[in-house]
């Protein structure tokens, strides 16, 4: 009999972490959706260490870890761009994927079978104008990755990261429409991306299927990424 596996999906209450959570159900896998949002299976901030700690007693053990939260932040110029909201996207996007890898990595370990999936963006790529802090705080991720993974190369557990355009999600709805358009525009698809379509991506990187690939970066582009 098939153990079934265990997911923990932060931001897992809207945008792509709700649609991998739904995704990942799918697949008969038990999810636990992670977020702030008051009806989470469990409340995290994961920008701060001692709530991931508390997260990671509360939930134990787990197969799978998708790190999909995160914040746009300023779109301004880096010039005009506050320190202080500069340093909360890279509390959110970076340190949040850095705490969550460093909670529950081990016990994959232990177990000598994991899958983290972190969402970086084609920002962390192409590097968004008005948006340097997003770009920056991504790119370290894709680099976080690149690392982690191959750290635990020899251990049963990959470490790979998505990076998607623009995607339609509550993350978007505060962001510059102009900033969207642009991103529209430079897509060969000449549309913004679907969460379910990005979920797709990562519950094939979450799964067995994928065996003989790590620190790496699939992108979700609808054909806007050029490398």
């Amino acid at each position: 009999m098939t153990m079934q596996r265990r997911a923990i999906v932060t931001g897992g209450m809207s945008g792509i972490g709700a649609a991998c959570v739904a995704r990942l159900q799918r697949d008969g896998i038990e999810v636990i959706a992670a977020d702030l949002a008051v009806k989470a299976d469990v409340r995290v901030d994961v920008s701060d260490p001692t709530s991931v700690d508390a997260l990671r007693r509360a939930v134990g053990p787990v197969d799978i870890l998708v790190n999909s939260a995160g914040v746009v932040g300023p779109s301004t110029c880096l010039v005009d761009t506050d320190i202080d909201t500069w340093r909360r996207t890279f509390a959110v996007n970076t340190e949040g994927t850095f705490l969550t890898c460093r909670a529950f990595a081990p016990a994959m370990c232990e177990n000598g079978w994991g899958r983290i999936v972190n969402i970086a963006s084609i920002a962390a790529k192409d590097g968004n104008p008005l948006q340097s802090a997003y770009s920056a705080s991504k790119a370290a991720v894709i680099a976080l990755t690149k690392s982690l993974g191959k750290e635990l190369a020899t251990a049963g557990v990959l470490v790979n990261a998505v990076a998607p355009a623009a995607v339609a999600s509550p993350m978007n709805a505060s962001t510059d429409a102009a900033i969207l358009e642009r991103s529209r525009t430079l897509t060969p698809m000449d549309r913004i991306g679907r969460p379910e379509e990005i979920a797709e991506l990562i519950a094939w990187l979450a799964s067995s299927s994928v065996s003989f690939s790590t620190g790496a970066v699939y992108d979700a582009s609808g054909g806007r990424a050029t490398y």
